[in-house]
């Protein structure tokens, strides 16, 4: 990486780069290299847990017919000792 891009970072960013940098014993560019790395597995990992347009409405879909069932309390004792 080079010193150029360290120059168009938030001051304030840059210094938590700086400290992170410390705590670990790593030089800067290892620490900008390193959380650079572990913020794209997070955003990347954001971005697979969302569903596909179709999927969301096929769940949302799903969840309108579920709220349409009658409430029915015998199904609620199923498996609990002692009603029967």
């Amino acid at each position: 990486m080079t010193e150029s891009i360290a120059l168009h970072i938030d001051p304030l960013l840059l210094e938590r780069v700086r400290r992170m940098a410390a705590a670990k014993g790593w030089n800067e560019q290892q620490a900008l290299g390193h959380l650079i790395e572990h913020g794209l597995f997070a955003c990347e990992a954001e971005l697979a847990a969302r569903f596909s347009e179709s999927d969301a409405d096929a769940l949302q879909a799903a969840i309108a017919a579920l709220e349409e069932i009658e409430d029915d309390p015998g199904f609620a004792n199923i498996g609990r000792a002692g009603n029967g």
